[in-house]
């Protein structure tokens, strides 16, 4: 189907020319000119299966696994499950189906196959592309190796959908509620891949090797692992899962120089011992992370250890993905996530659509943030967003093109964005706003403290109180009651947690960000509040 006739731009604007989204370009024109230009270089690296594909032997695999498509029935614009890890096949897999004009559904191949079929079940999916068979879908695997004859692959044709037709639907965490199936035009992918690669210096380059262990079917191991690289014609060197000492192992055995992370790979990186960091990493030019924000005594140990900065970046799935990134300035920024991509335009709104900030208590002039002159709900407008909600393209960009995101945030006096949290994260008490990141923060300056998350509970007297969840550092000795007495000494008092809890980990989703669903239930560990 095609995406609703909301906003739409078919050129965007990028400081450094026009880069053209619209007409008829299909994202698997990345692939195919990749292929062309970069025929006989290495295109993956798959650690997990040690497959390895060059751009041409990539682009002959992705006409294979079209033919096969097509031979299972796969018309334009038909929806085709993807389930398989960050790999060479998810790579093959998702660039085969925009061959053959299908649309691309990513799933996630570590939750329960109940949770898959539903979504195909959503979207009407009747094919997957995977190694396991899930309800009455049809199961087709893709094509790995290269044809032994030439005519195996299929018709090389040129896909005939493109621009605002739809590419890919991917469907939202749901920690809040039911999974929505996002919309990604052809036009909001390759905007997005345009926007990374048009900052100075590009994060991707041709003769970089990126290593990725961020699940590809979540946008961002999507746009920023699988596709900024393909259009740059670089390296892939793919793990399907992250775990500390292998990937140092990788990005030192394969020459890695990019590394793109979540705060979560960051914190075990740090753990290890600082030689092993700095001679795993030696060849890295560039660190940058996105999902959830990054403590800075993390950041202060990377840096350390390889004389590397780690950039960070703020995104979501509706923006295919990345909206702002400290990149933007060339500097790493503890706290803030930079400043828009050339295209996106960002400011700062209240509910009901109004260009103002929102002050955090306006009985309290002192009440805010550092340099902030007030927060907001983001709203964000450029070529790279999304057509809407499955299946009509409801609650989309509005008729100016603008989106509220949903997040809440502030604008220093440097320009740079900083986030406070999401609106729906908001705890209300006696009517005054709690946003958990601050309160996060200011537990994590203790030092025997790993990680902290701050969450709502219900209050008679007050509607609602703050309860903070903390992980203490291995062997630390900490109590409910000095983790109280340091928020009290830094914030307001409705801000202070009433109820401290202590648990060995919080839960979090594939990309790192604490899913806080569950944690109003989490109980202390220790027989008097502390925990040792």
């Amino acid at each position: 189907m095609s995406a609703p006739a909301t906003a739409r731009w078919d050129t965007v604007e990028m400081g450094k020319g026009q880069v053209v989204t619209g007409g008829t370009s299909n994202v698997a024109d990345l692939a195919a000119e990749a292929a062309r230009t970069r025929t006989d270089r290495l295109a993956l690296i798959d650690t997990a299966t040690g497959t390895t594909l060059t751009w041409g032997e990539l682009e002959l695999a992705v006409r294979a696994t079209a033919h096969r498509l097509r031979e299972a029935g796969v018309e334009p614009g038909d929806r085709v499950g993807v389930r398989l890890p960050t790999s060479a096949a998810f790579a093959v897999a998702f660039f085969a189906v925009l061959r053959a004009d299908g649309v691309v559904v990513p799933l996630n191949p570590q939750e329960p196959a109940s949770a898959s079929t539903a979504v195909l079940a959503d979207c009407g999916a009747e094919v997957v592309l995977g190694d396991e068979s899930l309800g009455s879908a049809t199961l087709v695997e893709p094509v790995l190796a290269a044809p032994e004859r030439p005519g195996d692959a299929g018709s090389p044709a040129e896909p005939s959908r493109g621009g605002e037709d739809l590419a890919a639907l991917l469907y939202t965490s749901g920690t809040t509620g039911s999974p929505r199936g996002v919309m990604l035009s052809h036009r909001a992918l390759l905007a997005g891949v345009a926007q990374l690669r048009s900052l100075t210096p590009s994060p991707v380059e041709p003769s970089d090797r990126v290593f990725v262990a961020v699940p590809m079917h979540h946008v961002y191991g999507l746009g920023p692992g699988l596709l900024a690289p393909t259009a740059a014609g670089a390296t892939l060197v793919t793990a399907p899962r992250f775990e500390a000492r292998s990937a140092l192992s990788d990005c030192l055995n394969h020459r890695v120089t990019v590394v793109l992370g979540v705060p979560a790979m960051y914190v075990a990186m740090a753990a290890r011992p600082a030689d092993e960091l700095g001679e795993s990493l030696s060849t890295v030019r560039l660190l940058v992370s996105g999902a959830a924000p990054l403590r800075p005594k993390v950041l202060a140990d990377i840096r350390a250890a390889t004389g590397l900065q780690i950039f960070e970046g703020y995104g979501l799935t509706e923006a295919a993905p990345v909206v702002t990134s400290t990149l933007v300035t060339g500097y790493a920024k503890p706290g803030s996530v930079g400043r828009p991509l050339p295209g996106v335009e960002v400011r700062l709104v209240d509910g009901d659509g109004t260009e103002s900030g929102v002050p955090l208590d306006p009985e309290d002039p002192d009440d805010t943030f550092d340099d902030a002159d007030g927060t907001g709900l983001v709203a964000v407008r450029g070529a790279n967003l999304f057509s809407g909600y499955w299946p009509d393209g409801a609650h989309g960009p509005d008729a100016d093109g603008w989106f509220r995101t949903g997040d809440v945030g502030y604008v220093d006096t440097d320009g740079d964005l900083h986030l406070v949290d999401r609106a729906g994260d908001l705890v209300i008490v006696n009517g005054f706003n709690v946003y958990p990141h601050e309160v996060e923060g200011v537990i994590s300056e203790l030092p025997q403290v790993r990680e902290a998350a701050v969450v709502g509970v219900l209050d008679e007297h007050s509607g609602e109180a703050v309860k903070a969840v903390v992980v203490p550092e291995e062997g630390a000795t900490l109590s409910e009651q000095q983790v109280i007495e340091h928020c009290a000494a830094r914030l307001a008092g409705y801000k202070v947690p009433t109820v401290v809890s202590f648990t060995d980990a919080l839960p979090l989703s594939a990309t790192g960000k604490v899913r806080r669903v569950g944690l109003r239930g989490v109980d202390a560990v220790g027989q008097d509040g502390s925990h040792a």
